[in-house]
Parts: C-alpha cells; sequence; structure tokens
C-alpha cells in the first residue's frame, strides 16, 4: 500500500494574522506541515512598530459595542464570536503574558511592549514544527497553487496543498505591507476592492502664519463633525495640527467617513471648541464679557479658549470679526473647515479595500482559487485604532486556519486516502 504523505500548508505573511493562522494549523491536531514565508528578514515588523508606544492588543468593551467599530461589521462579527478580546487576552496569558485595562478601556501588556510577546510567540510556534522562511517575497500564484517567491538566492517555486495568505494592506509598505500582491491576485481571479488610507491625516489649507505659530499643537477639548448619509456625525476627542492639515486619534477615528464624502472640491469638517458648552451657554458667557476688550481677550476670560483653539475661529472664511455674540457662538460650536484630501497611504495607520468578502466563502477561502485562503488586512474591512485593529488579524488569521482544516477534511472526505494524502 502506498504510504500517504503530510499536506503542505504555506502561510504567506509573517504578521498577526499569519502567525496565529499557523498556530492554530499546528495546534489542531491534525497531520500538516506549516511553512511560514516572509518578505523580510525577521517577522512581525509592523506588530512591533506598533507597539512601540505601547502595545494597544485590544479593547475591553462589551460585545454589541465592540462589533459596531466594524466596516463591514457582519464578517468580522463572525471572526469575534470565535476569537475575541477575551480569547486574546487568554491566548497572551499563555505565552505569560499578563495584560491590564487602562483607564480608556484600551488593553495592554504588563510591560506594554511587544518584543517580548513576539519572541514568546515565535518560539513557541518554532517548538511546534512551524518552519520559518525569512526574505521570501511572494510575486504570484500558479495554478495548483504554485507559489513564486524572491529570495536572496534567486526565484524559487513552491507547491502547497494550501494557503493562506496574509499579506497585509498597503500601509507602512517600509515594513512589508506594500499591497503589491493586489495585481497578481487579481489574476487569479480574485475581486480586489483598491486599497484606500485608513485611521490617516488629512490635508487642509492652513495660512503660513497659522502652520509658524501651531504646527504640533494639540486641540483639546474638540468635537469634530463630519457628514455621513446625510447627517452631522460628531464624536469628541483630540486632534494635532500638523503642516499639511490634521491628524491624531479623532480625525483617525472618523477617516471612514470623511474620506467617503471626499468630491472634487474635499469635504467640509465642522470643530466644536467649546463642546462641554451648549450654544446658548457659549453666547450668555460671550454677552457678559467687557465690549471694550479684544476678542481674543473675551474668549480667554469668558471661554478659557486661548493658543490653537483661538486661531482656529481665525482660520474659518465663516469668521467675521464684526458678527454678534450669537454668530460667534455658532461657529465656535459648528466651526467649518474644508478638508482637500488624505494623506498618502503608504502614512496611513491602516489601509480600507483589499479582497471582497463577496469572493471569498465563509472560511474565508478564495471561490475562484480552492485551497487559498485570505486573512487579515488583505481582506475588505476597516476600524479605528484602539486594539479593533489587532483583534481582529487575530481573528481573521483563526478563521482562515479553520477554513483550510475544514477544507481539507472535505478534499479527503472527496478523495479518499490517494497519493495527495489529505489529513490522515
Amino acid at each position: 500500500m502506498t504510504a500517504t504523505r503530510q499536506p503542505t500548508i504555506a502561510v504567506v505573511g509573517g504578521g498577526p494574522a499569519g502567525l496565529m493562522a499557523a498556530e492554530v494549523l499546528r495546534a489542531a491536531g491534525v497531520d500538516v506541515d506549516v511553512d511560514l514565508y516572509d518578505a523580510k528578514a525577521s517577522v512581525g515588523r509592523k506588530f512591533l512598530i506598533a507597539g512601540k508606544g505601547g502595545l494597544n492588543l485590544t479593547h475591553n468593551e462589551c460585545f454589541a459595542d465592540f462589533v459596531q467599530r466594524y466596516r463591514p461589521r457582519h464578517p468580522v462579527e463572525h471572526w469575534l464570536r470565535r476569537f475575541g478580546a477575551d480569547a486574546l487576552r487568554d491566548w497572551a496569558r499563555g505565552l505569560g503574558i499578563e495584560t491590564f485595562v487602562g483607564s480608556s478601556g484600551r488593553v495592554f501588556p504588563l510591560d506594554q511592549k511587544a518584543a517580548p510577546l513576539l519572541r514568546g510567540w515565535v518560539r513557541r510556534l518554532r517548538d511546534q514544527g512551524v518552519r520559518f522562511h525569512v526574505q521570501h517575497r511572494c510575486v504570484g500564484i500558479g495554478n495548483g497553487r504554485q507559489l513564486r517567491f524572491v529570495t536572496p538566492d534567486g526565484e524559487r517555486t513552491i507547491n502547497a496543498d494550501a494557503v493562506v495568505f496574509a499579506l497585509g494592506g498597503g500601509s507602512w509598505p517600509v515594513l512589508g505591507s506594500d499591497g503589491t500582491w493586489v495585481d497578481w491576485l487579481r489574476k487569479s481571479g480574485a475581486d480586489v476592492e483598491i486599497l484606500r488610507p485608513s485611521n490617516c491625516g488629512f490635508e487642509l489649507d492652513w495660512s503660513e502664519h497659522f502652520i509658524e505659530r501651531h504646527a504640533g499643537d494639540p486641540i483639546k477639548p474638540v468635537a469634530l463633525g463630519v457628514r455621513e448619509n446625510g447627517d452631522w456625525r460628531w464624536q469628541q476627542g483630540e486632534l494635532v495640527v500638523s503642516e499639511y492639515g490634521l491628524e491624531g486619534g479623532l480625525i483617525y477615528a472618523l477617516s471612514a467617513p470623511l474620506r467617503e464624502a471626499l468630491g472634487d472640491d474635499g469635504a467640509e469638517i465642522r470643530l466644536d471648541i467649546c463642546p462641554t458648552l451648549s450654544v446658548a451657554d457659549v453666547e450668555r458667557r460671550l454677552a457678559q464679557a467687557p465690549g471694550k476688550r479684544s476678542l481674543s481677550e473675551r474668549l480667554r476670560r469668558s471661554l478659557g479658549v486661548t493658543g490653537v483653539r483661538a486661531a482656529l475661529i481665525r482660520e474659518t472664511p465663516a469668521f467675521d470679526p464684526t458678527a454678534s455674540n450669537g454668530a460667534l457662538a455658532r461657529i465656535i460650536k459648528s466651526l467649518p473647515l474644508r478638508v482637500k484630501s488624505t494623506r498618502p497611504l503608504a502614512e496611513a495607520i491602516s489601509s480600507a479595500g483589499g479582497v471582497r468578502f463577496d469572493s471569498v466563502d465563509s472560511g474565508l477561502m478564495l471561490k475562484q482559487c480552492p485551497g487559498v485562503f485570505c486573512a487579515g488586512e488583505m481582506l475588505d474591512w476597516e476600524a479605528p485604532t484602539g486594539g479593533y485593529l489587532l483583534t481582529a488579524c487575530f481573528a481573521s488569521g483563526v478563521a482562515a486556519a479553520e477554513g483550510v482544516i475544514s477544507w481539507l477534511h472535505d478534499a479527503k472526505a472527496k478523495h479518499g486516502d490517494q497519493k495527495r494524502g489529505f489529513i490522515n
């Protein structure tokens, strides 16, 4: 009787989604060989940079609110029901990494560092039998899951019984997520939405005086309004003035609706620079300030508005120094500014777009490429920062690996113990 061989599974991409897929495949109790390929000299480079200021692993939020952070929600919700924030914290604990919940609900390792977690994880994967191949840049896939790699020793071709692509989106290309996979995966039949910046800064036309005085200044407290489906969507947080426009957590959180609102002439945003007061409160306080004082002094004395917040009022075309207290109050509470464009994709924290969900099945396998699965930011979803991005990347790796296992079992049932040697 001819002996059957173990299936070989190629995981392409060494970020959280790819590493998690490799782990689930090796830990599933099935006989498979798992080879992990990465274009860089080491895995997890974007993961390490993301944790440089404190690794925000996930978020301590009730599940119903958690899943609302994702666009689109339903596919990601399916992954998170299998492997969500609590499961991720338990997984980290299994690597000896305890976590804590910060005041904002964000979850961090106790030492807030990414490197110890990544080192422990890679060590465990090697011990489990995952074979790592670095400096292997995937440049295409042919019939029969034949993968082409460019390596320091020249081009290499390998054949796999199943493939998990976890190549990232298009942000931070210097770390490996350069989006070059889009063209060659489309040629294989994948329906791929163009990659766009997410969690990114936006460009505005500041005056030279404003840039000179306030570039780098935080704007707080402030609320940002973005038009979405015809209505203004408001959120409070913090912005930072840059030479090109605005950046910071607040505009990152609203980057999706703002990006979609952009037209040929940009899009209007609104700033509320006194978010804790009503229009009537602002008007009343302005009226109580002595009329002979300068506008800057009236803003400072009556509202505590100074520095960059006061300067913003003069940056809007709607500003009129002779306006009534009521008109000025309305500007302060809904200060119009025009955004021109997003910053380039390469500067964004993450990307939107990618492999469309209607081109993959429930196990994240490409419908036009049997045995080829996608995970992580390659897929067409997005989320704000705050642990949501990482959680879904981990969860998608779990989902893709389980999709592989199910597909191999189905293949074995269909083909039996023939030479392909699907799972024993």
